[in-house]
């Protein structure tokens, strides 16, 4: 097998979808199976959707993702520009070529004329397919029709292009994911391949930027599937060989509808931003469609890279499953070092002052609230009695416990004897231990002790181990709050 070349193309109309994202890791898990190279194509023809935002966002969400591309516009290459906006000028001499082996024409039909023959179509219950009127126009009449000002399109010419190259009309080949694929190319009509404003289509520019990358194997979205009938007969008309496709199912939500916004976040930016971690992403990501050999789905992208097989990619639909991508990534956090951890954090504590613990605390403060989080976000709710003077009380725990005459006693208790404590992990450990059986004897269960302490301090029932946040507050801010809740 010659060199293994795929790549991604992108069009930046948008932040990166997680569905291109996986069409990205796949293409980017075979080139290192096969020690091929991963190249990355910006389409950007539609002017009119196309923004440098988008294209910043493709590039950071990509390199995030640890998909890092050998060829690219950033990183240069042999067969560059790597914009499709930068390679107009190269489509018009395949172009030429096609007209001059006749497997394309001229045509002159306004939009007017086009949509007639549409509503002729449907008034008849019949599909539309081009009438290919233009196909034999005469030097002539092409003269008589470029004097009235029209501007021809160029037209592939699909059922010169299916007899040349294929016995019948039915045009099959051998997708790497989905198996043999058939089509009835007569019902495709001929397309246009270059507008009369001289942009080429799609599926003229993508084959002409394909054959000229040598690129070698197609992996895509399975919503390409008739896309790629087309693509093989204009490689065949330009004599040039037809890379292998793979065709991906789709990325469905749970309830089995396109995923969209109103799912959750769709654009790996959006992840991020809500704090899952690239790493768990991935590699939740890898596994819609695809399963490890070992059956161990928690795993780096260079060890799914060595266990990747293509064929063993399902062909069907993938559920997009929220809830597993979430215990994927709590299991992420929880493999994370602390200084690690500390730092993916900092962006989500924005609202607090830092300042206000020493290293040590913050060190501290992160290893007894790591264990319930699920995305990194949900820092920000567990930690902010942490921070400031005085704590926010919810009512319901101020009505419900502080106001209580078991938790009143228990914090006057509590402030008469905790101002002659060390406020150490280890010694509070142990007079708390003291002070809980002092009003056990007197019928209190050890629950109901601590949750009036908890309540005063933190202003909820339940939260960081108790002993640790005491430490970490240290006595002077802890007495406050307790005296503040006394009556």
């Amino acid at each position: 097998m010659s060199e293994v070349r795929v790549r991604i193309a992108p069009s930046p109309s948008g932040n990166l979808h997680v569905g291109t994202a996986r069409t990205a890791l796949f293409n980017y898990l075979f080139a290192k199976k096969n020690n091929g190279k991963f190249v990355l194509r910006i389409e950007d023809t539609d002017a009119e959707r196309t923004s440098q935002a988008y294209i910043d966002n493709i590039f950071d969400s990509l390199k995030a993702l640890g998909l890092n591309w050998d060829e690219g516009p950033d990183v240069g290459g042999e067969y560059g520009p790597y914009t499709q906006s930068e390679r107009f000028d190269i489509y018009p001499k395949y172009a030429q070529m096609l007209l001059d082996n006749g497997f394309a024409y001229e045509c002159f039909c306004t939009p007017e004329e086009l949509e007639h023959e549409k509503e002729v179509a449907t008034a008849n219950k019949q599909a539309y397919v081009y009438s290919k009127k233009c196909e034999n126009l005469t030097a002539e009449e092409k003269a008589k029709l470029i004097a009235e000002g029209r501007k021809p399109a160029i037209r592939f010419n699909i059922s010169k292009a299916q007899k040349a190259f294929h016995p019948t009309s039915e045009l099959s080949f051998d997708d790497l994911v989905k198996g043999e694929l058939k089509q009835n190319t007569d019902l495709f009509g001929d397309f246009v391949i270059m507008k009369s404003n001289g942009a080429p289509t799609y599926n003229f520019a993508v084959v002409i930027d394909d054959m000229l990358m040598k690129i070698s194997h197609i992996i895509r979205g399975e919503d390409h599937i008739s896309n790629t009938f087309k693509q093989i007969l204009i490689y065949e008309a330009l004599g040039a060989e037809v890379p292998k496709f793979g065709h991906l199912g789709m990325i469905l939500a749970p309830d089995r509808s396109k995923l969209s916004k109103r799912h959750g976040a769709t654009a790996v930016s959006e992840f991020v931003e809500k704090g899952y971690l690239t790493d768990a992403l991935i590699n939740f990501v890898a596994l819609l469609g695809w399963s490890p050999s070992d059956g161990e789905e928690i795993k780096p992208v260079d060890a799914i890279a060595q266990d990747f097989r293509i064929g063993e990619i399902s062909s069907s639909n993938s559920i997009f499953e929220y809830d597993k991508l979430n215990w994927m990534n709590s299991h992420y956090i929880k493999m994370l070092d602390i200084e690690t951890l500390k730092e993916k954090l900092k962006p989500f504590l924005t609202k607090y002052d830092l300042n206000e613990l020493t290293d040590a605390q913050y060190t501290r403060m992160v290893e007894v609230t790591r264990e319930p989080l699920v995305i990194l976000s949900d820092i920000t709710d567990a930690v902010p009695y942490f921070f400031g003077e005085t704590v926010e009380i919810e009512p319901e725990v101020q009505s419900e416990v502080l106001d209580t005459e078991v938790s009143q006693d228990v914090l006057k208790a509590f402030a008469a004897q905790a101002k002659d404590w060390e406020f150490e992990e280890e010694n509070l450990h142990e007079k708390l231990e003291v002070f809980r059986g002092e009003f056990k004897e007197k019928g209190i269960k050890p629950k109901q002790t601590m949750w009036a302490i908890r309540a005063a301090v933190t202003g909820r029932t339940r939260g960081a181990d108790m002993t640790a946040t005491l430490a970490i507050l240290g006595k002077d801010k802890v007495l406050k709050r307790v005296e503040k809740a006394i009556k």
